[in-house]
């Protein structure tokens, strides 16, 4: 039983409702438009799931080698670290993640476009490559992008503009315009939680040479740019209500602003890296509600 904690301990389970935020606010986009499949949802949703935990398990494994997962860290203690798995039993829990999920990647992509839409299904399968690409080298390998301050960059187009623009594509077969600023909106919130992961860990990853953003920005800067994700994200998500505007449910997303604004404030007064540490649970499930009342808006008129 120890072990099984050990391994639903890495696979941080915490992350997996954020993974989807995306595809909520996609798939309500597209039953409001017409193009709403279940059996498309629910692979996008595993897919998803699988991608995420494949990413979990690479974080843990690149940075436990690389002896960034240390004493200094202010997070949880994860699996190579706490030393109840080696890492080479992690290495066989990634290649076996990347079968399953590009076994996964394969039924959705075909489940959506089948022969019919040859292209989609080419760019598909380009996409998911690439997804499994990232989730590998955040963190893995010589050239891990998350040790050159690009993670917020990926987080960005892979939690935000891909998971929700091309998840409406899979229902669709089509892109809309209506995507963009949900898309932009979840991205923002996405790369945020992942900026307060780096806010709190500064500190020890500079010591072990992981230059993440924060390290880069420094403790004033980033707290700027913290501010800036979120509150932009607020402004984009509220251009979104205006532009689409067809009921006053369309808006009951708002109501996630009042955990967003309360979650700067303590952002912005707090001084203590640890205490970052329950802020991230707080704002990855303000943004995956956010999702969801977005979705639920735009459809209860319909």
């Amino acid at each position: 039983m120890q072990n099984i904690s050990t391994w639903v301990s890495a696979m941080r389970l915490r992350t997996l409702p954020l993974s989807i935020a995306g595809i909520v606010v996609s798939a309500c986009l597209a039953h409001y438009n017409g193009f709403f499949e279940w059996d498309i949802f629910v692979l996008a949703v595993i897919t998803t799931l699988s991608f995420q935990i494949l990413s979990n398990l690479a974080n843990d494994y690149g940075d436990g080698i690389k002896g960034t997962d240390n004493e200094d860290r202010i997070g949880p203690e994860r699996a190579i670290q706490s030393g109840q798995i080696s890492p080479e039993e992690l290495m066989n829990a990634i290649k076996i993640n990347i079968m399953v999920s590009i076994i996964l990647a394969f039924l959705l992509i075909f489940s959506a476009f089948g022969v019919k839409h040859f292209l989609l299904t080419v760019l598909f399968f380009l996409l998911g490559f690439l997804s499994i690409s990232a989730a590998i080298s955040y963190t893995v390998g010589d050239k891990a992008y998350g040790y050159r301050g690009l993670g917020d960059l990926f987080v960005f187009i892979f939690f935000g503009l891909l998971s929700v623009i091309g998840s409406y594509v899979l229902f669709a077969k089509e892109f809309h315009h209506v995507t963009f600023l949900p898309a932009i909106t979840i991205g923002l919130l996405s790369t945020a939680v992942l900026n307060l992961n780096n806010m709190r860990d500064r500190l020890s990853d500079e010591k072990s040479n992981k230059i993440t953003l924060a390290v880069k920005l420094g403790e004033n800067k980033i707290r700027i740019y913290h501010n800036v994700l979120v509150l932009g994200a607020i402004i984009v998500s509220l251009l979104f209500g205006i532009l689409y505007y067809t009921s006053p449910y369309n808006l009951i997303y708002f109501v996630a602003y009042i955990p967003l604004l309360l979650h700067l404030k303590r952002v912005n007064g707090n001084i203590d890296p640890k205490l970052f540490d329950p802020e991230l649970k707080k704002l990855a499930l303000t943004t995956v509600l956010l999702s969801i009342l977005m979705g639920l808006g735009h459809l209860l008129p319909f």
